[in-house]
This record gives structure tokens, sequence and C-alpha cells, in this order.
């Protein structure tokens, strides 16, 4: 099987406003650049339990007829499955956008 790994940078720039906006997540950021997993673990652990604050979340409720997008570039996106009986029917669309800096 063959791993794929890629390097982001952790703090990125919005090219369009220019604000900064964190680019880790738990299931892609494995460790900062120059440490060891085991030395980033803390400061990625404040980090994604800091991402998921109810105070930083908006939740979205679907109705039929429903839309949503978001930035990828400046928000993230953790869907939550809480639809258990349902089925959703859902389209994406990916554009094709600028190397993170």
């Amino acid at each position: 099987m063959k791993v794929l790994t890629s390097e982001h940078p952790v703090v990125r720039t919005h090219p369009e406003t220019g604000r900064k906006a964190l680019y880790v997540n738990h299931g892609h950021t494995a460790h900062f650049r120059g440490w060891t997993e085991e030395e980033s673990r803390p400061l990625l652990e404040y980090l994604f339990q800091h991402q998921v604050r109810p105070e930083l979340c908006c939740r979205f409720r679907w109705e039929p007829g429903s839309i949503a997008f978001w930035d990828n570039r400046c928000a993230q996106h953790n869907a939550v499955n809480d639809y258990a009986g349902f089925k959703r029917l859902m389209h994406r669309v990916t554009l094709a956008g600028d190397t993170p800096r």
C-alpha cells in the first residue's frame, strides 16, 4: 500500500483577504516539520481541541432544498454523522486553488 504524504504550513494566508488561519486537522496532521510526532503531540492536541469548541463552530440544520458551502481556505469542515437512518444526496464541487502559503 502506498502512503501519501504532503507538507503544508501550519498557519496559512488567505490569498484574497490576507487573513491568517490555522491549517491543521486531526485526520491529516501528524507532526510539525522538524519535530517528532511525540514532540508535536501536546501542541497539536491543544489545537485540535480548540478547533471543535462549540462557540467556534457552526452547526447546519439540513432541510429539503438546503445548500451549504464554505471556503476551505479559512474554515474547517468537520462532518458529524448524526443522520442515522436517513439518506443524503450530496454533490461536491472542488475548485482549483492556490498552494497554501
